[in-house]
């Protein structure tokens, strides 16, 4: 997985290698937004259907009483001969996992209401263990009950965004339903695309003649070239990154259907997409993550006993691949950012102190934007309310370094303190 702290570096590299490298764009950008707002698919389904996008008929249940009904309603109101019964949690790999309760498989297809109410009995309260979640698993608290429709035919669509086209680009193929960084590798003649002007929208001409291309024809074409059309909508005016379809399918009953959607969000517009970003769900996030996530912090734990505080998500790495090259472990990404103030650095001490496996921290600022002595009263203040027991290396450079590091030796602490980052690394190590 990426960092959180190269999301930015992360994303333009995704806008600008479309051409040429479809697969690498892909990849960085469905890998960030997992992390930074997790939407499940009963919620991706209901925003695409609010701009009149087909997706298959569904309700959500949190006990198998509520999962039963919903069947009920999708028999008589739309005539469902099946149904699918989905474990609503974020992680992959549900349709191969395994229940506590003893059942395979957090995605069933069943033919019968009786059928529902017991499948939704045995997910409903238990923990879901995917190749994704580790032996611990998930919790499932609800399930997604959905008319199960027939595919003909599948097709890939998505709508990304490319600095080197100048803005959302349309790609779509007729191979969906797979991989489609592989059929970018094997099948490159497969991958059509269709740049947007972002200022005039999509030409409706240009779209049919991408749906034809995709292997639609007569009404479907049309269906498809509305979805495309309503889909670029959404995409817009929602401030996603990307809304990816695969596949966009064929049913012999409802026509062209989304019938599963991934969708990435502006992060740095969350601030007007409330309604959307309501819907984020950390219950399954380590909570150190979410901690900091809510004081405006960049931290991912990580596995090893050296806790790092840095400034800038360029010097976080490097501050944790030299330790590593002197024989340490870092415990965390920690990138302050910026713009950092005193409470966030002392909230940043706190979450790197309680996690038990860190047995020293290093500090390691350049201050450029940042004042040093905000850092160094964080500290402090950080210092003495957890009675910090570890020890503690520090390395301060920059804006009034001088100053942060004469609050350092007055306050008293047991702070050794470094000239460069090479100093620090090592000192960090010895201190194990």
């Amino acid at each position: 997985a990426i960092w959180e702290g190269f999301e930015m570096a992360a994303r333009v590299l995704a806008r600008s290698v479309l051409s040429g490298q479809f697969q690498r764009s892909q990849k960085v950008a469905t890998t960030i937004s997992a992390r930074c707002l997790n939407l499940h698919e009963s919620d991706s389904k209901q925003l695409l259907q609010t701009y009149d996008v087909a997706v298959q008929r569904f309700g959500v249940a949190h006990n198998a009483g509520e999962a039963k009904k919903v069947a009920e309603n999708l028999l008589s109101d739309h005539g469902a001969k099946q149904y699918v019964v989905k474990a609503l949690v974020l992680t992959g790999g549900r349709g191969k996992g395994t229940l506590s309760s003893g059942m395979k498989g957090g995605v069933k297809v069943v033919d019968q209401i009786a059928e529902v109410e017991d499948v939704s009995s045995k997910m409903i309260g238990y923990k879901l263990v995917t190749k994704q979640t580790g032996e611990q698993g998930v919790d499932v608290s609800r399930v997604m009950v959905a008319e199960a429709l027939d595919i003909l035919r599948e097709t890939y669509f998505s709508i990304i965004l490319d600095s080197g086209m100048g803005g959302p680009v349309m790609v779509g193929s007729p191979e969906g339903g797979m991989d489609i960084e592989w059929v970018a590798e094997h099948k490159p003649d497969k991958i059509f695309t269709l740049p947007i002007d972002i200022n005039a929208g999509p030409d409706r001409a240009k779209v049919l003649e991408l749906a034809a291309n995709l292997g639609f024809d007569g009404e479907l074409k049309e269906q498809a070239c509305h979805q495309m059309i309503q889909l670029y909508a959404l995409f817009r005016e929602k401030d996603a990154t990307q809304v990816e379809i695969n596949p966009l399918g064929v049913s012999p009953d409802r026509g062209v259907v989304c019938f599963d959607a991934k969708i990435n969000f502006d992060d740095n517009a969350s601030y007007r997409q409330a309604d959307v970003y309501a819907l984020n769900d950390t219950s399954e996030d380590d909570p150190l993550e979410v901690r900091a996530t809510n004081c405006g912090l960049n931290f991912i734990k990580m596995d090893g006993n050296i806790g790092c505080l840095v400034n800038g998500a360029g010097l976080a790495m490097a501050t944790m691949d030299i330790v590593k090259l002197h024989g340490g472990d870092p415990a965390n990404f920690l990138d302050v950012g910026g713009g950092v103030k005193e409470h966030q650095v002392t909230e940043a001490f706190n979450i790197i102190s309680s996690d038990p496996k860190v047995k020293s921290i290093l500090v390691n600022i350049f201050g450029g934007i940042v004042d040093c002595r905000h850092i160094a009263n964080g500290i402090i203040s950080a210092c003495r309310q957890t009675g910090l027991k570890l020890p503690l290396v520090v390395r301060l450079a920059g804006t009034k370094s001088e100053e942060a590091r004469e609050l350092l030796e007055a306050s008293g602490l047991a702070i050794t303190s470094a000239g460069d980052i090479q100093e620090a690394a090592i000192k960090a190590v010895a201190s194990l």
